[in-house]
């Protein structure tokens, strides 16, 4: 079984997803990661230079492409799963987690809006969240709680999903 990490920017799929790995001996991929490979650059260089239409293509690939691997956590980008598309590819070969982690915890994870453009106008970061948070629920096999630590809610994950820890 493969496990798909969903939430906003700064909920923490990465650093969730790879301790998840690690507990349970499971295999990590992040779906950013494919698609900067498939492109060859950077997600925000591709989306400035290609455009977000491509940007979009390419992780609705690396999504599709991530479903097929085997006992597998799967980090999405923090807007793969606002496309009906990814969720779909997703579904086939995972079950979604969504981390579900209060846009006040998010601010402080983020912290500069220097790494993340998104953030430069909080107001607009906000009204995003409460968009997608909406997508990310309808999209979710199971809903986590965000706040806790990286190795609590990878555990709980582990729970919920009734996986074998390992370490």
């Amino acid at each position: 079984m493969n496990i798909a990490l969903c939430g906003f920017m700064g909920a923490g799929k990465t650093s969730v997803g790879r301790d998840l790995a690690k507990i349970t001996g499971m295999d990590f991929v992040d779906t950013d990661e494919l698609a900067e490979q498939l492109l060859g650059m950077p997600a925000g260089r591709a989306i400035e230079e290609l455009g977000e239409q491509r940007f979009r293509d390419a992780e609705f690939e690396a999504c599709r492409e991530a479903a097929k691997l085997k006992n597998t956590v799967i980090s999405t980008g923090g807007g793969a799963a606002v496309y009906e598309r990814n969720v779909a590819a997703l579904k086939g070969g995972a079950k979604i987690v969504f981390i579900d982690t209060p846009f006040s915890i998010i601010c402080k994870r983020v912290g500069s809006a220097e790494t993340r453009p998104l953030f430069k106008n909080r107001e607009s970061a906000l009204r995003l969240f409460n968009e997608r948070r909406s997508k990310y629920l309808a999209a979710a096999d199971i809903v986590v709680f965000g706040g806790a630590s990286v190795r609590k809610i990878a555990r709980t994950i582990a729970e919920e999903l009734s996986l074998e820890v390992r370490a």
